[in-house]
């Protein structure tokens, strides 16, 4: 199992429509694809309040790569996707990173 740590930085202002699309679109994409999420947080404190940073349990880098693929492929993401930016963009930069768990973590 690895989990999968998300950072989306938002253009300004745009934060409240990214979360938005993630309550009413991309959610139903990831139920739809088998992708599980761990948990979603803003910024309370820290370098930058326009970020979302969220993270998500795959069972290996091959079942990430399968599911992500067929999300990111899927027509109506990509039309709903656009449709939520057509007055202006809403991610700046997006990072990612791959974690292990410890054998003393308690999500194994």
């Amino acid at each position: 199992m690895i989990v999968e740590m998300r950072v989306y930085y938002c253009a300004p202002t745009r934060l409240p429509a990214l979360l938005d699309r993630f309550r009413t679109v991309t959610m139903g994409f990831f139920e739809k694809y088998g992708i599980e999420q761990v948990g979603f947080f803003t910024t309370l404190v820290g370098p930058d309040n326009h970020a979302l940073t969220y993270f998500l349990k795959w069972d290996s880098l091959a079942d990430r790569e399968q599911k992500w693929n067929a999300f990111q492929a899927d027509p109506e993401w990509i039309a709903k996707r656009a449709e939520t930016e057509k007055d202006k963009p809403i991610v700046a930069r997006i990072e990612n990173t791959f974690l292990a768990p410890t054998d003393f973590s308690a999500l194994r």
